[in-house]
């Protein structure tokens, strides 16, 4: 059993009772950052909030406009350049709502809420943006590498200590004052700045990867014809009676003409249903009570991207599990994983073994001879397989995309030799991608 022993002395100071605050992890970056040069966050940088938060998507402009970043935003992406798929606002926000928070290029935003504590580095040509209320703003730095407290804050010794900063209200959350008490070390300036070049260089390989990876996107939209396709929700339209009976769906939303206009396309060329071209298997629950901490890897939804596996919030199965499960449920090189709940149409295909099981909520898919992988899992990930499995998988508090669904969802068949080279597009993104981990 993990346990502290604290002084009532210690209590006092902290304003919180609760044993999480301390736990032995916290306690002891706590005791190492006390023993070394480190200041308060406050002191080398002003900490910001944003009271603002549109209350309906219709604020949002589609291609052009202020970027808008939210904590869904920052957790996977360390960097945020204007290649991110973001949201924008339109530009007279700035003069309607005086309560937007903007920051600029060399900024650092954290998420607050949802997945708090990630940190981010406004980056790339991006000049300004905005921040909604689910994130905190970094800005005015000084008398340190903007690159190296970056670093701090997404290694243990920041991220920790901003996970012990959390408050439960009516759900987790980071505050102002708790945030700008952080202890940040100060190393010296040549350590900063060797530390700062490793960052950099991780930019630089993760920026190529995202460049590739949307050369495949556009190649592949440009083919489909729908490079620069934009349809608004309509506020009404007539649907017959035989389509709601076909679908089984009275839901406004499935009959979006967006949707018809989309399937019209693919329509127009050849195209194959993707339980044509692959097989599925469904993945294994074994219920939260079987997570530890280390051991073999259980993929889930939430550590899941088109780019790969994350480590976020990582869960783990014991070794006897893992070895009962393993002939049906781990995933084998070349296969595609599949989210189909939660945040549905998330396709990767996995690059080299792996000692893992995949949860309830991601399918396995082996595909046939007749396609390629790295193509089929971009098409699924595209624009065309994020509008099908979002009509599909609407309708419900939790998105929950059917196998059934699935099977009948509309996959592009180009030309192999087109095939290739969007393929290869995407291989180079993950190349390049797997360098900067490195």
């Amino acid at each position: 059993m993990v346990h502290s022993i604290i002084q009532k002395s210690q209590l006092e100071g902290a304003h919180r009772i609760d044993a999480e605050y301390f736990m032995p992890t916290f306690l002891h970056i706590s005791s190492t950052l006390e023993k070394l040069s480190s200041v308060s966050l406050d002191s080398i940088a002003e900490i910001t909030a944003s009271a603002f938060y549109p209350a309906a998507t219709e604020f949002y402009s589609d291609t052009n406009g202020l970027p808008f970043i939210r904590g869904v935003d920052i957790v996977n992406y360390p960097i945020i350049t204007e290649a991110q798929p973001f949201e924008r606002l339109p530009a007279d926000f700035l003069s309607q709502y005086k309560n937007i928070k903007i920051l600029k290029k060399g900024d650092i935003v954290i998420s607050k809420v949802g997945t708090p504590c990630y940190a981010s580095i406004i980056n790339g040509e991006l000049e300004k943006v905005a921040l909604s209320r689910t994130v905190l703003g970094v800005l005015n730095i000084k008398n340190i590498n903007i690159y190296y407290l970056l670093a701090f804050l997404r290694s243990k010794y920041g991220f920790y200590q901003l996970e012990r900063e959390i408050e439960l209200q009516i759900q987790e959350q980071l505050t102002l004052e708790r945030v700008r008490n952080i202890k940040v070390y100060m190393p010296s300036i040549e350590e900063q700045t060797i530390i700062a070049a490793i960052i950099s260089s991780y930019f630089e390989q993760e920026l190529e990867g995202r460049k590739f990876y949307s050369k495949a996107e556009d190649l592949f939209l440009e083919e489909l014809g729908l490079k620069d396709f934009v349809v608004k929700d309509d506020l009404s339209f007539v649907v017959d009676l035989s389509e709601v009976e076909e679908a089984n769906r009275v839901d406004a939303e499935y009959f979006q003409t967006k949707y018809q206009k989309l399937v019209e396309q693919i329509k127009k060329q050849n195209h194959k249903q993707l339980g044509e071209l692959v097989s599925m298997k469904k993945g294994f629950e074994p219920g939260s009570e079987a997570y530890q901490e280390e051991g073999k890897l259980f993929i889930r939804i939430s550590s899941l991207s088109k780019f790969g596996i994350d480590n976020k919030d990582q869960k783990y199965l014991s070794d006897d599990l893992y070895k009962r499960l393993k002939d049906n449920f781990e995933p084998k090189t070349g296969e595609i994983l599949l989210t189909k709940d939660a945040t549905p149409g998330i396709a990767y295909v996995l690059k080299e073994p792996i000692e893992g099981i995949t949860s309830g909520g991601i399918l396995r898919l082996k595909v046939k001879d007749d396609i390629d992988p790295e193509y089929l899992s971009l098409c699924i990930s595209s624009l065309i397989g994020q509008m099908q499995a979002e009509r599909d998988a609407g309708g419900s508090v939790i998105a929950h995309w059917k196998p059934e669904q699935i099977k009948n969802l509309l996959i592009l068949v180009l030309p192999e030799e087109t095939q290739r080279k969007i393929a290869e597009l995407v291989r180079k993104s993950h190349e390049a991608r797997k360098k900067s981990k490195e």
